[in-house]
């Protein structure tokens, strides 16, 4: 408990205003926790790395606890993670139960969070122990893995893999180091921009431009014109909650945050697929199958244990092997690049004080989420109301000038944060899909550097096939992987024919 020592008041006192600001976000919809988190990042300039941790361990726990108040009160998912939310949510909102389906969201959420920050403290040390005996072989084919499992599990296989692939290319715009092999010349790059570009695109910038400007130019399409829903978030006359309501839902409330833990360990997956898998387990081992989908409060557990689940899942991936478990934890990434730490196998045994901050603010995010919701619901649901004329500008403001400062006052990170906002917007329209496009960017250059090296130590294309027999087990995975995503997209296929020719 030594590391407490060097704790802040003020690494206390931000991770509830993360968490605040989080929930806000999360709340309204089109704002998302991966944008609240890069939006933020900035901010964590001028701090130091626990409390900056602190900030965006709170916007994390807070944007996807948030996502659940328009789900329930309004049918819309606050966030991609709240979709199986409305399933029950909005039934049991129109039934006149609405805060009863909020509470019962908000504890759910506490269960999943916390139990989740449990698994990433037992399981996370033990991964990237077995991680530090890797080699550059194994190093490259977890890379290569990860990247599989990204497009196996997108909502299109060739959408994902022409993703991850384009966001890899991208990563490697610059000069061809020498120290990897290279010959020292650009790649990719016109003459005119060699001056800007010599190591490639400035990570925070992307991240901010793909994040922010993006999803703010995606719902600026949509107009500014909105319904009135002052009614629909009045909480006074509804039914009250109690605890009752969690009586034999035990099973249910593990099996969901379990669940949720584990999709947010595989890269890119998300938190709409943990929900929507632990909603399916929870109605599969229903006794009442048949009320999933009418109100059904365990249809809420099940959605709200899963998602918050995936927050301590998705650091896993990140904290041990150095690969983001979601968009999220991606732009989480930029966070320990502002302050000169890189994450991977050796993070957690050279900055154990770090590791072990992260742990306590993960909880307290958590416990600090349960308290603000629980007890301030009423108040929170308002948010929903609040006009998105107002917030857009601001959060373009934000962009701007975050992008600005964190290179020093580099205008190119001000042209970078536009080009891949438009980016964002423009390729979500033919289908370019952001999470595994990142992901492949964040881990191109590793995979490169890893190849190349393990090349040149061992001379020949065999020793990825013949080296290990750790080697060999990732062979089998990313074959595994590869045969799913064919089988996923075949199957795909034949269930829209099927409902075409009906």
């Amino acid at each position: 408990m030594e590391f407490l020592t060097d704790l802040s008041m003020m690494y206390f006192l931000l991770i509830p205003i993360g968490v605040i600001i989080g929930i806000f976000f999360g709340a309204i919809p089109g704002m998302t926790a991966t944008m609240a988190v890069a939006v933020c990042l900035p901010l964590t300039y001028s701090l130091n790395l626990n409390e900056g941790l602190a900030l965006l361990l709170g916007l994390y726990v807070g944007g996807i606890s948030g996502g659940l108040v328009p789900a329930i009160l309004l049918n819309i998912p606050g966030t991609p993670s709240s979709i199986t939310t409305t399933f029950d949510g909005y039934p049991m909102t129109q039934n006149n139960q609405g805060a009863i389906a909020l509470k019962t969201a908000i504890t759910a959420s506490l269960f999943g969070g916390i139990l989740s920050a449990v698994i990433l403290f037992l399981f996370a040390p033990i991964l990237a122990d077995v991680a530090i005996k890797f080699s550059y072989i194994e190093k490259f084919l977890i890379i290569f893995l990860a990247l599989t499992v990204i497009a196996s599990l997108s909502t299109n296989l060739l959408a994902g893999i022409f993703s991850g692939v384009l966001g890899v290319l991208i990563s490697l715009i610059g000069v061809y180091s020498i120290d990897v092999g290279g010959n020292g010349e650009f790649r990719f790059v016109p003459g005119i921009l060699e001056y800007y570009l010599e190591t490639g695109f400035s990570l925070l910038p992307v991240l901010i431009g793909l994040f922010g400007l993006g999803a703010i130019l995606k719902e600026a399409e949509k107009g500014t014109k909105e319904e009135d829903t002052s009614q629909k978030v009045n909480l006074s006359n509804q039914q009250k909650f109690s605890m009752k309501i969690f009586k034999g839902q035990f099973t249910n409330l593990t099996r969901s945050g379990l669940i949720g833990t584990f999709v947010g360990m595989l890269p890119g997956v998300g938190g709409s697929a943990a929900s929507v898998l632990s909603y399916t387990q929870a109605k599969n081992f229903s006794k009442e199958p048949k009320k999933f989908g009418t109100g059904a409060p365990q249809g809420v557990i099940a959605s709200e244990a899963a998602n918050n689940g995936l927050t301590g899942g998705a650091l896993i991936p990140l904290l041990s092997l150095g690969i983001p478990g979601d968009s999220t934890t991606a732009v989480l990434i930029g966070a320990f690049t502002l302050q000169g730490i890189q994450v991977g196998p050796l993070f957690i045994g050279e900055n154990l004080g770090t590791w072990n901050t992260m742990i306590l603010g993960l909880l307290l995010a958590n416990i600090v989420m349960f308290i603000t919701m629980f007890y301030a619901i009423k108040y929170i649901a308002k948010v929903v109301t609040v006009p998105k004329y107002i917030l857009y500008p601001i959060i373009i403001m934000m962009c701007v000038v975050g992008s600005y400062a964190i290179n020093y006052g580099n205008m190119f990170d001000v042209w970078t944060l536009l080009i891949f906002g438009i980016f964002a917007y423009l390729g979500g329209k033919i289908g370019i899909e952001m999470a595994p496009f990142i992901i492949g960017f964040i881990l191109g250059k590793s995979a490169e550097i890893y190849f190349v090296k393990a090349l040149e130590s061992f001379g020949t294309f065999e020793i990825f096939f013949t080296k290990s027999p750790i080697a060999m087990f990732l062979w089998v995975l990313i074959i595994i992987s590869v045969g799913y995503s064919i089988y996923s997209a075949l199957k795909g296929k034949k269930i829209k024919k099927a409902i075409e020719n009906k």
